[in-house]
């Protein structure tokens, strides 16, 4: 089960939910998706900021491709925050909630070239998509609504990732961020990784 939102945990159980849903299960799903939704606003807020951010040879192409998974983001953060209103309770999208309840640290790659930024976000999206898939195992039987928005929204997200991932991969079908476990681990990697491409 996901953390638990510690604003949301002080609202106690919905006055109501969905339809064949108890107040418990609604509030079970609510908060699973107060998570989902800090991480779609931390997610949309990270790929703004490397946007801003990346430098080098594949700027323009990069920049550009980061826009519409941008505002894809933004729009399941949507769809997400009014499922967790359908719920029963009140969706929490401030900035100071979301850093208090998140289980992982900052974005910390400022400006940087564009591979380097492809390959920390290559972490950032594999944990997205580790937690979007725990997610909808555990809303099978809870809530195949919510578990079908999820499925969606992911295959969504891990397209998004392939267009990142083709960046570092080798003909070979080999990735540059392979075991890396923090984003500079990976930036380093996806660095290394071009100066060996065109060595």
């Amino acid at each position: 089960m996901a953390k638990e939102s510690k604003k949301m945990k002080s609202e106690g159980l919905p006055s109501f939910t969905i339809p064949g849903m108890t107040l418990e299960q609604g509030a079970e799903v609510a908060a699973l998706l107060q998570d989902r939704l800090n991480a779609l606003t931390d997610l949309h807020l990270t790929l703004k900021h490397v946007h801003w951010n990346v430098v080098g040879p594949n700027f323009v192409s990069v920049h550009e491709m980061l826009d519409p998974q941008v505002d894809a983001v933004r729009e399941m953060a949507d769809t997400t925050a009014e499922r967790i209103s359908t719920l029963g309770l009140s969706p929490i999208g401030t900035p100071g909630a979301l850093v208090a309840d998140r289980s992982w640290n900052d974005y910390s790659i400022g400006r940087a070239g564009a591979i380097e930024h492809l390959g920390a976000l290559d972490l950032v999206y594999v944990g997205v998509i580790e937690d979007y898939r725990r997610d909808i195992a555990a809303t099978e039987e809870l809530d195949p609504v919510t578990q079908d928005m999820l499925i969606g929204q992911s295959s969504q997200l891990e397209q998004f990732h392939w267009f990142v991932r083709a960046h570092l991969e080798t003909s070979g079908g080999a990735l540059s961020t392979a075991g890396a476990s923090s984003e500079v681990e990976a930036r380093g990697q996806a660095r290394a990784g071009v100066k060996r491409k065109t060595a």
